[in-house]
């Protein structure tokens, strides 16, 4: 018998490798367990669509949130976003095409999750997406071009408006969204920054057309912003990579 070995045809060597084979078996189980805690149970509401409940769902967790109220997950109570289609085809995982206005569906690229209509906080308490104007710590730097004062120009060559300030994450020290007066009514909206291409020359939306920015979701606020508005706000834009124009629809070959 060679040294290690416990029989002739089983050594340390195997059984180190089955240990291994069993724990990275059991993390595989936990993170398919994990990973369904948000966004299940899953049932979209179509007759002919999937409902997910039993494995590998898990029991219910409670999270200790520090600011507001706990956290279940999952939830089989929690609401669900708003959304308007119709089904493609007769069968169960086909295609959907939105009803109504499309950026405004909910659907593809343009959907959108029921979350808390309350401020993200920062670790102290306040509101952490807030304007600069607020935010006065904050400014843009110095090497970097400034947007306020430009055009917003969007796909159809066209302003929307003028922007008339930045949005920034106070737990981030980054821009998180660009804060518009549209040019035909005078209403404030917001671009999110990375919807956004800013130089010399404007800022630059190719997700939109200049008149369709007069549906971008609005804030109950003019200086915070809710995740459930982030969340509009973001399928909005979203949406207008793919439904903006009729063109977008086609293949590219």
């Amino acid at each position: 018998m060679e040294f290690g070995g416990f029989t002739q045809s089983f050594d340390a060597a195997q059984l180190v490798l089955y240990v291994f084979w069993a724990f990275f078996a059991g993390v595989v189980y936990y993170l398919q367990r994990e990973q369904h805690r948000e966004g299940y149970p899953m049932d979209p509401g179509r007759p002919n669509g999937p409902y997910t409940t039993g494995w590998p769902l898990v029991k219910p967790k409670t999270y200790k949130m520090r600011h507001g109220p706990d956290m279940v997950a999952p939830n089989p109570d929690r609401p669900d976003g708003e959304y308007s289609f119709e089904p493609g085809n007769p069968w169960s995982g086909g295609n959907i095409v939105p009803k109504g206005d499309p950026l405004l569906a909910g659907v593809g690229p343009g959907a959108w999750a029921m979350r808390a209509d309350e401020p993200d906080l920062t670790y102290e308490g306040n509101p952490k997406i807030v304007p600069l104007r607020v935010a006065k710590d904050y400014n843009v730097a110095k090497q970097n071009v400034d947007p306020r004062g430009m055009q917003v120009l969007c796909a159809d060559k066209e302003s929307a408006g003028q922007v008339v300030d930045l949005w920034i994450d106070q737990s981030e020290s980054i821009f998180r969204f660009i804060e518009v007066a549209l040019k035909d009514s005078g209403t404030h909206v917001l671009i999110p920054m990375n919807f956004a291409r800013i130089n010399k020359h404007g800022v630059h939306v190719n997700a939109l057309m200049s008149y369709q920015f007069n549906n971008v979701p609005k804030t109950k606020s003019p200086e915070q912003i809710t995740l459930l508005e982030e969340e509009k706000i973001m399928g909005y834009f979203g949406a207008g990579l793919l439904y903006a124009h009729p063109s977008r629809l086609d293949p590219l070959l």
